[in-house]
């Protein structure tokens, strides 16, 4: 029994990940990499300042990220990744407008 699912899995795998391996999977890949680096650069980040924050480049991970992963969402016709990404990479961005706009304010005072 254990041997038929370990077989199962390897076959599962198998097929995901080496017979249907073509550019947008790893286009896909690059991008959940990206969007799984942001948490990697925040905990960092966090660590070095003893205190939970998140850094500029959290953003940018998050917007390339996510972006890429909607685009992937679009080419497989996936509606459950499209959904998920995008409002969210609206939401990136605007993050990322109102941080350079804050810092615009700051050096302007």
């Amino acid at each position: 029994m254990i041997i038929s699912i370990g077989h199962a899995v390897s076959d599962y795998i198998y097929d995901v990940f080496v017979l249907k391996f073509d550019f947008w999977l790893a286009f896909g890949i690059i991008a959940q990499l990206l969007f799984t680096a942001r948490f990697l650069v925040q905990w960092l980040a966090s660590e070095r300042e003893g205190n939970s924050v998140m850094p500029l480049s959290f953003w940018y991970f998050s917007m390339a990220g996510g972006a890429m992963t909607l685009i992937y969402g679009i080419v497989r016709r996936e509606p459950i990744i499209i959904m998920g990404q995008a409002l969210a990479v609206v939401i990136y961005v605007r993050n990322l407008m109102l941080i350079f706009s804050n810092r615009k304010n700051r050096s302007a005072s």
